[in-house]
């Protein structure tokens, strides 16, 4: 649903990229060290100059505390995912990320080579930035793998929270088609701005739903994927102000991994059934895996990491 991305895997990246939403611009280019060997992760190198990139990192976040021994930390950690990552071949793209890069820009009101240059002078790099946007993104899809199934809020769950309750929980239902005007990697940095142009013009000619794959074979590589009924708390987190914001029955074009696209809506209601009780409830709990920052399956699966690695500090 929504070009491939699962909901689980576009709410968590959105809380891993809201870290840096804020951030001091440094006034001076930032020079390190040669880099030595600080720890070892079983096979794998962790050196002064990564651990000196993410210090910077953080300091961009404005984080306190011992910085050394945080980024230490989490190197160790995410060198750990990647290996996960990799092993189970459950990585993103490196258009997925790139992607997101320049929707991060966006978002705070730069271009891509502007965030670049502020990377650069701040000693992070861009390089260390997309590693940890690639971790960010693809961490997820390895804890819902391993979880996913076994996460589903049971019958008896369900019972007791609507009884703490008191009233099953409203929420809006959507039906959704996803319009994809495709735009092929090799012809990306040719064709992109045309196929935006195509997009939006497209929206005030939109038939509906029910002509929708009709409407879509009038254009050249145009495709309608049939998203079916979306509840609210299961919308992708950079859907969600796209429908709220929704003028008639499209959403606002955006640029993704396969190219430029938009959500019809077909309809819209709000609803209280025991779906979407359960849809509301695991938002909530998600909600507060956001709020510290890691949810119980992710630590479960870390720990089970790190108790099996062979982590040595130099």
């Amino acid at each position: 649903m929504f070009s491939g991305n699962a909901p689980m895997r576009a709410l968590v990246f959105g809380a891993a990229a809201l870290v840096m939403a804020s951030f001091a611009v440094p006034s001076s280019d930032v020079a390190f060290a040669a880099s030595e060997v600080k720890v070892l992760v079983n096979s794998q190198v962790i050196t002064s100059g990564d651990i000196a990139k993410r210090v910077a990192f953080l300091k961009l976040q404005r984080q306190k505390g011992d910085l050394n021994k945080l980024a230490k930390e989490q190197l160790v950690d995410e060198t750990l995912k990647r290996a996960e990552i990799s092993r189970l071949r459950m990585s993103v793209s490196t258009t997925d990320v790139d992607a997101a890069f320049g929707r991060f820009a966006s978002s705070n009101k730069m271009t891509p080579a502007q965030l670049s240059q502020i990377l650069e002078k701040a000693g992070v790099g861009v390089d260390h930035f997309k590693s940890y946007i690639a971790v960010s993104m693809s961490w997820p899809r390895v804890v819902n793998a391993r979880f996913g199934a076994r996460s589903r809020m049971s019958n008896d769950d369900l019972v007791t929270r609507m009884t703490e309750n008191k009233t099953k929980p409203v929420t809006t239902e959507y039906f959704l088609k996803q319009i994809v005007f495709v735009v092929p990697a090799a012809k990306r940095n040719a064709i992109l701005n045309a196929r935006k142009a195509e997009a939006e013009a497209s929206r005030s000619k939109f038939p509906g739903c029910d002509q929708a794959k009709v409407f879509a074979a009038t254009m050249r590589d145009v495709s309608v994927q049939d998203l079916g009924r979306v509840l609210a708390p299961e919308v992708p987190e950079m859907w969600k102000p796209m429908l709220e914001k929704a003028s008639g029955n499209t959403t606002a074009p955006i640029v993704t991994d396969r190219g430029v696209e938009y959500v019809a809506i077909c309809s819209q209601r709000q609803v209280n059934d025991d779906v979407a009780a359960a849809a509301v409830f695991r938002a909530e709990d998600i909600g507060k895996d956001k709020a510290t920052g890691v949810s119980a399956n992710d630590k479960k699966y870390m720990d089970e990491l790190r108790s099996k690695a062979q982590i040595v500090y130099r």
